[in-house]
C-alpha cells in the first residue's frame, strides 16, 4: 500500500467527509423506510421464521393499500432479524421471543435509540408428530424427558406407543440456535437447560413441519399455522395427569394451552412515516384478518392509534 504523506491527508480531507457523508445518506435512506431511486419508500423487515408466512402476506396486501410503499421481507430467526436491527440495518424486526436486556443494551449503544415493541398477535407452539403415530397427548415433562440433555426418554415405547412401520426410536426434530422458538421451547418446556445432543436442527418453521410429516418415528415443534395434512399436532398438559389441551385460536387467547406465546415487532425508536403508518395497519383489523388467516391468533383489540390519517 502506498504511503499517503500529512500533507496529502489533510488535503484529501474534504472529499473523504463528503464521500463519508453520502455513504452514511445512502445508508440511511436504504434502512429508515425513506424514497429510493424508483419512487418507492422501501421498508425491510426481518426476522422470525414463524412470522415470515403472515409477513409476506402483509406485504402482499399493503400493495394494494399503499402502492407507493414497497415491504422487503425476510425470515433467518427471531435473533438474525434483532441483530440487524440493532446494527440499524432495517426498519422492523419480527421477533417470536422478547428481545433480550443484552440486545436492548446494544441497540442504544450502537444507534442511540431504544427498541420500541409491538405485540402483533400470538402464537401456540404446536408439538408435532407424524399422522399415523397413535399418540393423542404429551404433558410439559414427557416433552422435556425427550429433548433435555439428561432427559430420559429416547423411545416411543416409554411412551406406551408403537409406530406403525417404524422405528421405536424417537427421532428429535428442533430449530437452529438463533430462533425466537428454539429459545422460547428451551425456557417454555426445558427450563433454559440444554437440548440433547443428536437433534435434526432445522432453519425454519416450515422445514420442520414437512420433516415430521415424512419421518414417522419423528417429534418436532413449530408455530401451529405450519400445521398440514401429513401431520397431528398433539395436545399438551401443564403436568401427567392434568388435561391437555389442543391448540387452538380460543385456547391461546385464554392462555389454556399452556404453550403459547406473543409475536413481536420492534423498531429502533417510535417509527414515524411510513413506518409508522405500516405498523399500524398491521394492528388494524384488516391486519389482524390477515393474521387470523395465516393460522395465527389476533390481538383482543385491534389497536388503531398509529395510523396515520
Amino acid at each position: 500500500m502506498p504511503y499517503i504523506g500529512r500533507k496529502a491527508l489533510v488535503a484529501l480531507r474534504p472529499i473523504l467527509l463528503a464521500v463519508c457523508a453520502a455513504c452514511a445518506l445512502f445508508i440511511q435512506c436504504g434502512r429508515s423506510g425513506k424514497e429510493n431511486g424508483t419512487g418507492k419508500t422501501i421498508i425491510q423487515v426481518k426476522g422470525s421464521d414463524t412470522m415470515v408466512n403472515v409477513a409476506q402476506a402483509w406485504a402482499e396486501e399493503y400493495k394494494n393499500v399503499e402502492p407507493s410503499v414497497e415491504i422487503e421481507v425476510s425470515g433467518g430467526g427471531s435473533g438474525v432479524g434483532i441483530a440487524a436491527l440493532t446494527r440499524g440495518a432495517i426498519d422492523i424486526a419480527t421477533a417470536s421471543r422478547t428481545m433480550k436486556p443484552d440486545e436492548r443494551e446494544q441497540a442504544k449503544k450502537n444507534t442511540g435509540k431504544e427498541p420500541t415493541e409491538y405485540i402483533v398477535g400470538y402464537d401456540a407452539l404446536a408439538v408435532y408428530v407424524h399422522k399415523d403415530n397413535p399418540l393423542q397427548e404429551i404433558s410439559l415433562q414427557q416433552l422435556s424427558d425427550i429433548y433435555e440433555e439428561t432427559g430420559p426418554v429416547t423411545k416411543w415405547s416409554q411412551l406406551g406407543v408403537v409406530i406403525p412401520v417404524g422405528k421405536d426410536k424417537i427421532i428429535r426434530i428442533s430449530r437452529q440456535s438463533s430462533s425466537g422458538t428454539y429459545e422460547f421451547f428451551r425456557e417454555a418446556v426445558l427450563k433454559k437447560r440444554d437440548f440433547k445432543l443428536g437433534s435434526l436442527d432445522m432453519n425454519g418453521s416450515k422445514e420442520v413441519v414437512e420433516l415430521v410429516g415424512n419421518t414417522k418415528s419423528s417429534i418436532g415443534y413449530s408455530g401451529m399455522g405450519y400445521a398440514n395434512s401429513t401431520v397431528k399436532m398433539l395436545k399438551v398438559a401443564v403436568a401427567p395427569g392434568l388435561p391437555a389441551s389442543p391448540p387452538t385460536v380460543e385456547n391461546t387467547q385464554s392462555k389454556t394451552y399452556p404453550l403459547a406465546r406473543s409475536l413481536q415487532i420492534y423498531t429502533l425508536g417510535e417509527p414515524s412515516g411510513a413506518v409508522k403508518k405500516y405498523i399500524g395497519w398491521i394492528m388494524s383489523d384488516a391486519g389482524q384478518k390477515i393474521l387470523r388467516e395465516c393460522g395465527y391468533v389476533p390481538t383482543l383489540r385491534a389497536d388503531s392509534t398509529l395510523v396515520i390519517q
